[in-house]
């Protein structure tokens, strides 16, 4: 499949607002555990937040050529302080068991339907982790997932992340990887 893969600035993340209302929409779908909890979630409410409060932040849109440069999925990616995970909302992780100021947080992932099992997950995850491991001075890195999306789960369990605990109930999973070396 002969796709566009483009790193964007966060001037632009615009152009993931349908995405991410689609990938909370998923998430709301796939969801057993509370799935109301997502009613109130779009990119007004989780992405836009999220930039604004990340310290650094990494965005890869992909474009299908044959469909006018439609965006067909996105990663959002960023470096926080760790304590922005401990809010109204959930504390997301034990503070004292990330050494460091900063964690690495695989934010949001997602890839149209007919889009999926042709490697563009992968590569979108490889350009995220790429992207982390060039911040020295973080050694944790996060991904959350929803309740009910288990191909996400697998997914990320075999890039090497792997369940650390659940919170909110088990509405969310939260999934941990340590740099190496």
């Amino acid at each position: 499949m002969n796709l566009i893969y483009e790193v964007i600035p966060e001037e632009q993340a615009e152009y993931c607002r349908d995405l991410c209302n689609e990938l909370m929409d998923f998430q709301q779908s796939k969801a057993s555990i509370t799935p109301e909890r997502f009613d109130s979630m779009n990119f007004d409410t989780r992405m836009l937040p999220s930039i604004q409060s990340a310290l650094y932040n990494y965005i890869v849109v992909v474009k299908d050529p044959h469909k006018h440069d439609e965006i067909v999925a996105y990663v959002y990616t960023n470096i926080s302080p760790k304590e922005s995970y401990s809010n109204d909302f959930a504390t997301f992780f034990d503070l004292s068991s990330v050494k460091r100021g900063n964690v690495g947080c695989l934010s949001q992932f997602y890839i149209k339907e007919g889009y999926r099992q042709f490697g563009v997950g992968s590569r979108l995850f490889n350009m995220s982790m790429d992207w982390l491991k060039t911040f020295e001075d973080v050694e944790d890195y996060f991904v959350f997932t929803s309740n009910g999306n288990q191909e996400a789960l697998e997914f990320y369990q075999r890039k090497g992340f792997s369940i650390s605990h659940d919170i909110l109930d088990g509405f969310i999973t939260i999934l941990r990887s340590q740099r190496c070396g």
